[in-house]
């Protein structure tokens, strides 16, 4: 049996932060959401653990009662683009759309930072669960979720058809002869199909890694399926290790189902370690940060997941409401799971609101606790590694400084960079080029 990849590990850096008050703690920077020098100390931070990349989420429609992250940010490519310039190692992953982009910008806004980066790309494919956002973008409706996921692969399709429009050996550049490119080498793609009409080639070359990394984040039955059938990377959540297990199980089988191999795709769910030197100051940096958050902020919070549906005209401390399949056109697979747990814990919509706002989960402890549980889903085949979701700027520093010499120190986290590039550290075949693959099998 092959020797199992080392644990691989991301950091979400999120400027002010996801809890929807974290911006009021002393420790965050007001305004780090639109703060190039925050996300390069971040980046620089994450690179110094080794870390494989950092990830840059998205959204694409706001309302005055959105995460106060969410109103005021940088835009992915443009924030990744300048990362590119002051890092050297660590991959560099952000989110688009496959709703509200066109295959052809795609293909090249992800080429082009692979080429600026050095081979360090990758694109977090999602469908954009928020209805609001078709009024961004001139659309009289926002897909259904079954669609957007269709629309998804096929534009993932077109857009890796894209990255394969020049041969790897095309550019000759040779001023003796004048001869700047091989003609044969180059491949118009022709693609015609239920959502896209791209005709190729992309003005732009393949770069060393071959084809930017694909991650895909959604968790729904479709969601599993366009992660198994092609991406090269996964960004889910879980609270247990069973259901991690589980996923993981299953998104793997998918995998080899779609005549792929189990190491194809890597597993990374999203963790928000909370590192204290005891239990104790564990726990009190996550009330600290809990008790940012009224009543009144967590039912906002809550509502964004549900089509922004407004809790407040629920009584706090009843059951639950009954709100039918309200959320299933949005984070389908959270939502079914925030509707399941209340139903079978019995919880009431306060506790529902703030548990949502700043979920606790198992990872607050000890550096040593912490590491353990990360070991125990690696080791049980819950996870390949990790993203990393640090509640306070200082949390990535202390993840780096706290936990990872641990693993290192266990022989299961590297200690250097295995390569250059980000499919090569996360330990990614280069896919081949399918005009050079059809040559060499013909």
């Amino acid at each position: 049996m092959a020797q199992r990849k080392k644990i691989k590990f991301g950091a979400i850096i999120h400027g002010v932060g996801g809890n929807i008050a974290g911006w009021r703690h002393p420790e965050v920077p007001a305004d780090a959401s639109v703060s190039f020098p925050f996300y390069q100390r971040q980046a620089q931070i994450a690179e110094a653990g080794k870390i494989d990349l950092v990830f840059i989420a998205d959204g694409l429609y706001i309302t005055e009662k959105s995460i106060p992250h969410f109103l005021n940010r940088f835009e992915p490519l443009t924030l990744l683009s300048a990362l590119a310039s002051v890092t050297s190692r660590i991959g560099l992953v952000g989110t688009l759309s496959t709703s509200y982009s066109e295959p052809f910008t795609v293909a090249r806004q992800f080429a082009s930072l692979d080429h600026l980066s050095g081979g360090r790309a990758g694109w977090n494919l999602v469908t954009s669960p928020l209805e609001g956002s078709a009024r961004n973008y001139g659309k009289p409706e926002h897909p259904t979720h079954d669609e957007r996921y269709k629309i998804a692969e096929e534009h993932l399709e077109v857009t890796r058809g894209l990255w394969d429009s020049w041969e790897d050996d095309a550019f000759v550049r040779d001023k003796q002869s004048g001869v700047f490119f091989d003609p044969t080498k180059l491949h118009r793609l022709n693609h015609k199909g239920e959502h896209f009409s791209v005709e190729g080639p992309l003005n732009i070359a393949r770069s060393k890694q071959g084809q930017p990394v694909v991650f895909q984040a959604g968790s729904s039955e479709s969601g599993k399926n366009l992660a198994a059938k092609g991406a090269d990377a996964v960004f889910t959540g879980h609270e247990t290790l069973e259901e991690a297990q589980a996923f993981y199980k299953d998104v793997k089988t998918r995998t080899i189902g779609y005549g792929r191999e189990a190491d194809d795709i890597v597993i990374l769910p999203g963790i928000s370690p909370i590192i204290g030197r005891t239990q104790e100051e564990a726990d009190r940096k996550y009330e600290e940060i809990a008790s940012l958050v009224s009543i009144e902020k967590a039912l906002d919070y809550l509502g964004r997941f549900f089509e922004h549906h407004d809790f407040s005209q629920y009584p706090l401390d009843e059951p639950f409401p009954d709100i039918g399949d309200l959320g299933s056109n949005s984070f389908r697979s959270g939502t079914d799971k925030i509707k399941q747990q209340a139903r079978e814990q019995g919880l009431t919509l306060r506790q529902v609101a703030l548990r949502s706002a700043t979920p606790r989960g198992q990872f607050v402890g000890t550096p040593e606790h912490i590491a353990n549980l990360i070991q125990k889903w690696y080791e049980e085949e819950g996870a390949d590694g990790f993203i990393i979701h640090s509640q306070l700027p200082s949390g990535l520093r202390d993840f780096v400084e706290l936990v990872i010499p641990i693993l290192q120190e266990r022989g299961i986290y590297r200690t250097e960079y295995e390569a250059d590039t980000l499919r090569g550290n996360l330990g990614l075949k280069i896919p081949s080029n399918r005009y050079s693959a059809a040559e060499v099998n013909s």
